[in-house]
Formats: structure tokens, sequence, C-alpha cells
């Protein structure tokens, strides 16, 4: 889940997990490390007991020493069963209730192939975010690894600006999902202008709720994540019901699409940079590992059989659908699971589903526009954006200024590019690469030795996972070259940023900052 800096992390005897990021204004205008300033996170409850509700709960910025910060760690209370759903929930999302129709669209019936394979990446991926994690668990997140391995500020402000963006191409493949859905379950049938109409406003309610401060329990997870599996669950409960009654068509799950210049291979390669979007999210959920009860012993065991809980949802839900809805319709419009519905339970009320997965793509645009705003105040505060990103509002104290910048590349990505496979195919993209960094940092790390017992993935996993990630982000894919151009173009305005910074600062006698867990660590996008 997200969380600027794992200061604010989820504590599950607490309940709560911070997503609003205080401050005194002057504080956060002046651009200064609040770890140097000798400041820390204070948590503070409403009425909370231990075994209450979910609560939410206020960060304060009080006077302390940087001894004192540095002190307290957080409660290891996650056992096993929390940790596993939590990372399911991190991963479930947009990608599986929006895009399996466009996976269809380019490999037919073999609709749960890409979707395994891009698991199997995934998978492999993991097992270096495992090894990074328990031997560096203040640390955690993809900027910071990189920066330990290669310690060039340049790339990693290039990997943590590439987050962010994923974040931002993230939330908008949600909202025009949020619109397409609304539209069909309802009955509106909004044009496409209309829908994009409807993602804007969507998205400017995403921006009110970030500015005003969010915060969210762990136990509030754990109803968001029943609620997104719930809606899975029935798709595959109706996709069981119907073969078991023999309605459908069960043959059509080994049928490929093929043209003249593409064969059965280059199809599903092509499918599955799409579908790896499903997968976004495992990385985010090794935030959790200092939280967690014997975390070098429980956590990859359960980090892994989170993943392999999803792939396997993931596949019986590809096959459901196929088998209720040919390729070919499947693959039109972005609601591909209400089709699903109406076709194997056409008395099944639609709006409930809509409303299901209107919530579940809701909430991960949320969670996406979160995490993007404050890894961009973060990264004002390491002296590596213009300090403006930086200011935070005197009454609510929230980031105002980098909710408002990455609203308004929200709003940029819904109007020009709009598609929802454009979309999450830019966020599967950026990722890759940012994956493909972080399986070279594992190797370079080894020569890291540290005083503590961590997992250690063996050598020729994060080698195949760097080959394989960045194989997927490559053109000879068939990947649609939109993609780079918009992620070109995001990557672009952040070096644009990065060198304006870097001139002004220099101009001012000030070096960045090195940088901070409470700054560019902790989350990654999700789904």
């Amino acid at each position: 889940m997200l969380s600027m800096a794992n200061a604010a992390c989820a504590s599950a005897s607490d309940h709560w997990l911070l997503i609003s990021v205080p401050g005194p204004v002057a504080a956060a205008d002046s651009g200064f490390d609040f770890a140097a300033t000798g400041f820390i996170f204070e948590q503070r409850h409403h009425g909370a007991s231990s075994s209450g509700g979910g609560v939410l709960a206020d960060i304060s910025v009080v006077p302390t020493t940087r001894e004192s910060a540095a002190g307290p760690s957080l409660h290891r209370v996650m056992g096993p069963w929390l940790l596993l759903l939590f990372i399911i929930g991190d991963i479930l999302g947009t990608g599986i209730y929006a895009l399996t129709g466009q996976v269809a669209n380019q490999v037919g019936g073999v609709v749960w192939l890409p979707f395994l394979v891009a698991f199997a990446v995934a998978l492999v991926t993991a097992f270096s975010y495992l090894e990074l994690v328990t031997k560096y668990p203040k640390a955690a997140g993809a900027a910071l690894y990189t920066h330990k391995a290669f310690g060039v500020h340049f790339i990693t402000f290039i990997v943590a600006f590439a987050v962010m963006c994923s974040g931002i191409t993230s939330a908008s493949t949600a909202s025009r999902a949020f619109a397409a859905n609304l539209s069909t379950a309802f009955g509106f049938d909004f044009a496409t202008l209309g829908v994009t109409l409807l993602g804007l406003a969507f998205m400017a309610v995403v921006a009110i709720v970030n500015f005003r401060g969010v915060g969210e329990s762990v136990k509030a997870n754990v109803v968001l994540t029943c609620i997104e599996l719930t809606g899975l669950l029935i798709i595959i409960c109706i996709g069981l019901w119907a073969i078991g009654a023999g309605a459908g068509d069960v043959s059509r799950i080994t049928e490929f699409k093929v043209s003249p210049d593409r064969n059965a291979f280059w199809a599903v390669i092509g499918a599955t940079t799409l579908a790896f979007f499903a997968m976004v999210g495992f990385e985010d959920s090794v935030n959790m590992a200092e939280e967690t009860k014997d975390p070098s012993r429980i956590f990859p065991k359960i980090l892994l059989t989170g993943l392999l809980i999803t792939g396997v949802i993931y596949v019986l839900v590809s096959i459901s659908a196929i088998t209720l809805v040919p390729p070919e319709e499947l693959g039109e419009g972005d609601t591909p699971l209400l089709k699903v519905v109406q076709a194997g339970a056409p008395n099944f009320p639609i709006w409930i589903f809509g409303f299901i997965t209107m919530f579940a793509v809701a909430n991960s645009a949320l969670i996406n526009m979160l995490m993007a705003s404050r890894l961009v105040y973060g990264m004002s505060r390491e002296r590596v954006l213009p300090p403006v990103l930086g200011k935070v509002h005197a009454t609510r104290r929230t980031p105002y200024i980098a909710i408002g910048f990455t609203t308004l590349l929200a709003f940029a990505l819904i109007t020009f590019v709009g598609e929802v496979p454009a979309l999450g195919g830019t966020t599967a993209l950026l990722l890759l690469c940012v994956f493909t960094v972080v399986n070279i940092a594992v190797l370079v790390l080894r020569k890291d030795k540290v005083d503590h017992d961590h997992f250690r993935t063996p050598t020729l996993l994060p080698v195949v996972g760097a080959i394989f990630c960045a194989f997927f982000a490559g053109p000879w894919t068939g990947r649609d070259p939109f993609q780079y151009v918009v992620a070109g173009i995001l990557i672009a305005v952040g070096v644009v940023l990065w060198f304006v910074t870097v001139a002004a600062n220099r101009a001012a006698g000030v070096r960045p900052a090195e940088p901070e867990m409470e700054d560019i660590g902790g989350m990654g996008p999700r789904n």
C-alpha cells in the first residue's frame, strides 16, 4: 500500500496507514531534508484501541533529535495471513478488470497464456526484490536500491520519476476504466467524448480527495481487497457454472489468433507486454517486510504464495471469460468482464458487478495518484525537482502543488492518450524498465555485505529477470510505438525539470541531498 515514507507505514495493531504528507510550510517551502532538520512523524489516534475498527490517523511534525528519529523501528505485527491478503490486494485491480479483452484481441482464445507469461516474469523479478528488501529492510524502493548500487543521482532520479509516471499512467487507466464501466453498467452509453469527460471529472474528484488528505487502515485494506477479489470470484463461478451446464465454448481456450505478419509466438509476446500491467503491485508489497514477524523467513514464502494465488486467479478469470464470450466481442470496448456477466448470468444485476468494478479501479486511481504526488513532493525535498513542488498547504497540510502537477499530467494523458491499452501498456513499459535496473542492482550489490541474515536469490534469476524485463520493454515485441512516445514525453518533462533545478542549485550553491527513505522510498504503483 501507499506511503510516501515507511515512517508513515501501516501498523496492524494500530490499524492505520497514513497517505497524507504533512509538515510545516516553512520547512517544506525551503526544500530542507526533514530528517536532517530533526523532525519525525508523530502518530495521533482518535479514540482508537488495538481491537477497534479501521481508524484514520493524523501525522504531525514534531521536533526531536536525529538519534530518536532513527531509534524506534516499526512494530512487527503482520502475521502470515494478513500479509498474504495484503499482497494479493496490492496486485489485484485495474489490469484484469479492464485489459482482459485487449489481450484477447491480440492472441484470441489463449487469453490466459499472456497472463501466465507475465506472471513468470513478475515471479523472477520478485526474487530480486526479496533479496533487496531482506538485505536493506529500512530502504525499500526501486530508486533507493538503484542509488545503493550505482550512487549516481541522475540515474536515481530517472528511476524515481519513472515510478512516479507509472503511477500517473496507471491512475489514468483506472480513470478511463471507471468512466467506461459507469457508462455501460448504468445504461448511459456515453460516446468517446462523454467517457473522456467523465474520466476527467473522476480524476478531478481524486485530486480533491488527495488535497484533503486521506488515511487508510490495514483493516480497510482488507475490506478493499475482499471487494476486488469478490468481483473476480463472481466471474470464475459464472464460468465454472456455465462450463458445468454445457454453456459456452471451452474449446476456444486453445485457439490462437494469428495473422500473415505475426505468428502465434509473437502474438503472445505482444499480448504479454499488456498483460504485465495486471501484475503491477507485487513490488509495493516489499514495503511491509519491516512490519512482518521474522521477515527473512516468512516474507519470501508469503510474497511468492501471494503471486501464485494471483496468477491462478488471473488464469481462471481469463478461461471463464473466453469460454463465455468470443475473443472478438470480448475485445470491444473497455468493459470485458461486464460482458462475461451478461453472457453467463443474464439475470445477475449488472449494476452490482459494475459497482464492484468501479470501486476496484477507483481505489487504484486514488492510491496511485497519492503515490505520484508524494514522490514529486519527496524529490522536491531532495532538491532534484523545483522547490515549489514541495510546498505544503497551511491548512490541509498536503503537497498541493505536487498534487496539481500530477493531476495536470493525468488530465493530459486522459485527454490525448485516452485509450486503456495505450495507458496500461505505457505503465507496463515504464515498470519493465525499472525492473530491469532493479534486477541488475541485485547483482551489483552482491559485493555489499550486511551483518544480518537475508534471503539470497539464485544468481541466475536476476540475470534472467533483467534479460526478460529488457526484452519485453523492447520494440521487437510489437508494442504500440505510441507507448514509447508517451513514456518519452513524461520522462522528458522530468529531465527538463531536473536540469532546471540543478542549474538553480548551482547558482545558489546548493547540492542535492542524499536520497532518504522518507522522500523516494516505499511505494510503487499498484493495480
